[in-house]
């Protein structure tokens, strides 16, 4: 015959401190799916822009046959030494940029030794550079980016000086750069203080050992 069994459930903050400990890890292992990330992507895209950079994009498609243009960004973490960032696009220069990027980000200082880097390397060729950014192999780091340097000119003339090296090392610094970042929020987000926040919030319920219940 049926039988009603009683369970008594606790929110997170009701449990003693063994049991939290229990609940977070199955939120960092089965509940943060979500595309954390998006925030730091757009950030990057804004960044980039500023920068001179135009992102590409792959098609990604949906259920239903529908599709979507996703950013060519990708990284890997953040535990492996082989973890890291990459991106393709497209790199010209654009006026103003280091001091647009001041105003957007005016305590960065790795983002402003970007940006004067590439406007230096720039100025030696009379703002003519270009590259093109393409991901090689089956990792994402900052070294598999293949940077491709040029200048726009009429006349078949030849990058002058160091400036391929300095604009290939400048737009990898700004991958590391974002893989600091996306480090920064995945820290912030799985911290025990973001778990506990979104837990309350989202009504989950545990027993009294962690394990969660709904």
């Amino acid at each position: 015959m049926p039988q009603l069994i009683a369970t008594t459930v606790y929110r997170i903050d009701e449990l003693p401190e063994g049991a939290k400990d229990s609940a977070r890890a199955w939120y960092r292992e089965g509940g943060f799916d979500h595309d954390w990330y998006d925030v730091v992507y757009e950030d990057f895209q804004h960044i980039a822009e500023i920068l001179g950079i135009r992102v590409k994009t792959w098609t990604t498609r949906l259920i239903g046959g529908r599709t979507r243009q996703d950013a060519c960004i990708w990284f890997s973490g953040f535990w492996s030494q082989g973890d890291g960032a990459c991106w393709e696009g497209w790199y010209s220069y654009r006026k103003s940029a280091a001091a647009e990027l001041r105003a957007y980000a005016p305590k960065d200082k790795t983002l402003h030794r970007i940006a004067e880097t590439l406007q230096a390397a720039q100025r030696q060729n009379f703002y003519q550079l270009r590259a093109e950014v393409t991901h090689r192999g089956n990792y994402y780091h900052a070294f598999t980016m293949a940077v491709s340097v040029s200048r726009d000119s009429a006349a078949a003339v030849e990058v002058i000086g160091d400036a391929e090296s300095i604009v290939t090392d400048a737009l990898r610094d700004l991958a590391n750069w974002l893989y600091r970042q996306l480090e920064h929020e995945y820290d912030y987000l799985t911290s025990d203080e973001a778990v506990d926040e979104t837990l309350v919030v989202g009504g989950y319920t545990f027993t009294e050992e962690g394990r969660r219940f709904r």
